[in-house]
């Protein structure tokens, strides 16, 4: 590109920084990170960074660092902040596509590891399709005695009930996060790391790998010298990201029975690439797909053993009869091609195995012994939810796959919280979170619901969650998200009042409040208000134009 006839500014004010005459005519390689002292998933990324910059002037390129700090669900957890959680994904793509247009950059990486920097970075990378590629930001190390983030909300609702105390509580805390790195269960951050790399945008045996090894800044140089090589080339992510991409995408979602935020990230990321590609597909597509990554929190394993065990490539191995191998990818081969090549890596990986005893075999499971037989997700449908819900069966005891109680209706997480930890929620009821879609409250996740339900024994297998919200990629047992229409938007889940029976049927995939004509109940229903001021209510009242 000759920036010269754009903006005779351009290279004065370059020459102003680090540049030399030569860097001027050397392909330009912007680095777009989430790098920032904000929560163990990002604070690391600056050593990614360099990494990846050495990597572009090794292949000739000039490397510039531009970045957006993201923010991190766990610590929004609980407060107010949850809030702005899915609306910073919008934020982050914003800023990442006005970073790409005025500097105008001949490639780009982009660097992030967490549950709205990855999905936010994607839907620019694609809204961008400047050549690019993505470096996930590997994952943090299990704690002492097995110790991984997502227990915590158990421990939490321990401590409330008075089963533990509050140093017994705070010695929990101190074991869960050893390390930099996303959190070491099977969440939106480590599903979206291996969509990434399932979606060919980031380079073999990317996902997951623990953040305090040396492969993963080996790999973060190896992707900078990709990104030369790309803007060379001019291979665009719309070349990658094809009908068939987002059908393997959903393959392997189905294997590591991925985070149901997923559903919320890829069909946006699909629609900026020109593809209509939405949660139906999902079900369809993975139904017949066995869960056979082990990883919590449906699994048994934290996340940096499945890289042990081979990571993606592994799992695409595995899962080779299933996919569509002739789809490209940011190494400039096809999706097959890089598998052919991947056997060597596979095993140096799994000589890490070693220290624990473990087999391969036990982390991703061959077809003929999975952790489920069953698909990851399941779409519901019905009169309370006419444009869809979601569940994750694989992370649902069989027995709740169908279930019938009476409705518990609250209008916010907390008080749906309390009330379970007081004891006013009984085996058998159906607790109804509304207001909390993206137009009602911006969509937070009903995690310490659904964890202070998993955490009484009485609860865990006969108490169901329904809510307009979202769940954590770490919630376990019988909850469904994602209604559609949302209570803010006027959907039925608004009509539902105290004690009507809501039946949930996942095997024929509905969602019901039988016997009720909810809409004669309209007449009644007040108008919803937002009240949120600031970035979050131009959000709330402008959703459908973001999504």
């Amino acid at each position: 590109m000759n920036l010269h006839d754009k903006a005779p500014e351009i290279a004065a004010l370059r020459l102003g920084m680090d540049w030399s005459e030569a860097d001027l005519n050397r392909p330009h390689i912007l680095l777009e990170s989430t790098f920032g002292d904000s929560h163990p998933g990002s604070a690391g990324l600056d050593t990614l960074v360099d990494a990846a910059a050495r990597g572009v002037q090794y292949a000739g390129g000039k490397p510039s660092r531009f970045t957006a700090t993201d923010i991190c669900d766990g610590i929004a957890q609980g407060h107010e902040g949850m809030n702005y959680s899915l609306l910073s994904r919008e934020l982050i793509a914003a800023i990442a596509e006005i970073h790409a247009r005025v500097n105008l950059p001949d490639a780009m990486i982009f660097l992030s590891s967490c549950d709205k920097a990855l999905p936010g970075h994607l839907i620019a990378l694609a809204r961008l399709n400047l050549p690019s590629l993505v470096i996930p930001g590997g994952v943090m190390l299990e704690g002492p005695d097995r110790m991984t983030l997502e227990q915590i909300g158990k421990y939490h609702s321990y401590c409330k009930r008075g089963m533990i105390s509050e140093a017994e509580f705070f010695d929990w805390k101190k074991r869960s996060c050893p390390s930099c790195g996303a959190c070491q269960f099977m969440g939106t951050a480590c599903t979206m790391q291996v969509m990434t790399e399932a979606l060919g945008l980031a380079l073999p045996f990317s996902a997951l790998a623990p953040f305090v090894l040396r492969e993963i800044r080996w790999n973060a140089e190896a992707a900078g010298e990709a990104a030369v090589a790309l803007s060379r080339r001019g291979l665009l992510p719309k070349d990658i990201l094809t009908p068939d991409a987002f059908y393997n995408a959903a393959i392997v979602h189905a294997a590591i029975s991925g985070s149901t935020n997923a559903l919320l990230h890829l069909p946006v990321i699909a629609k900026e690439a020109g593809i209509d590609f939405g949660e139906a597909d999902f079900d369809r597509i993975g139904r017949d797909i066995p869960f056979i990554g082990n990883v919590r929190p449906a699994g048994a394993f934290a996340g940096e053993y499945f890289w042990y065990a081979g990571g993606v490539p592994a799992l695409l191995l595995r899962l080779r009869e299933h996919l569509r191998l002739d789809v490209m990818t940011v190494t400039g081969k096809t999706l097959g091609e890089n598998l052919e090549s991947a056997e060597r890596q596979i095993r140096e990986n799994r000589l890490y195995l070693k220290r624990f005893g473990l087999d391969a075999e036990e982390i991703i499971r061959p077809f003929d012994r999975p952790v489920r037989a069953n698909g990851a997700i399941a779409c519901l449908s019905g009169n309370l939810a006419p444009g869809g819900a979601v569940t994750k069966p694989a992370a649902i005891a069989p027995e709740m796959w169908k279930h019938r109680g009476p409705a518990r209706v609250f209008e916010d997480e907390l008080s749906a919280r309390d009330a379970v930890i007081s004891g006013r929620i009984q085996p058998g009821d159906v607790v109804v979170i509304r207001y909390v879609g993206p137009m009602g409250s911006g969509m937070p996740e009903m995690f310490y619901t659904t964890e202070a339900i998993a955490a009484d024994e009485r609860l865990a297998a006969t108490v169901a969650l329904v809510t307009d919200g979202r769940f954590s990629g770490a919630t376990r047992g019988p909850a469904i998200g994602h209604v559609q229409p949302e209570a803010a938007a006027g959907g039925p889940i608004a009509l539902i009042r105290e004690g009507d029976l809501v039946e949930i049927d996942i095997p024929n995939r509905r969602l019901e409040v039988p016997g009720v004509d909810l809409e004669s109940r309209r007449a009644d229903l007040k108008p919803w208000e937002c009240h949120a001021s600031g970035i979050l209510g131009i959000y709330q009242k402008t959703v459908q134009l973001w999504h």
